[in-house]
């Protein structure tokens, strides 16, 4: 994973938590288990104090939520993209 997406997962404080939701053997949750693999540590870091719950499940669809303040969530389908994408996507939803 290139570095510069990882340096880009620095979150705004207005987001209270991330959960990311994946299957462990499902082709459809690879991309998200190559960014738990590769990218977690490096979104810690950015992001010491915010809670980032991994959440495994047999046969469940790839998603990630974000909790904002006063309990507002926003999700979007991780289903089929790679550890990039993920990248992305919590970028994205960390703005």
């Amino acid at each position: 994973m290139r570095l510069s997406l990882l340096r880009a997962a620095r979150l705004n404080p207005a987001v209270k938590e991330l959960r990311i939701h994946l299957c462990q053997t499902g082709e459809e949750s690879k991309g998200v288990r190559d960014f738990i693999n590769n990218g977690y540590t490096a979104l810690k870091r950015e992001n010491p104090k915010l809670p980032i719950l991994v959440r495994e499940c047999s046969g469940v669809q790839p998603r990630l939520w974000a909790r904002y303040e006063l309990g507002k969530e926003k999700s979007v389908s991780l289903t089929n993209v790679g550890a990039a994408d993920v990248a992305k996507q919590i970028a994205e939803l960390g703005k």
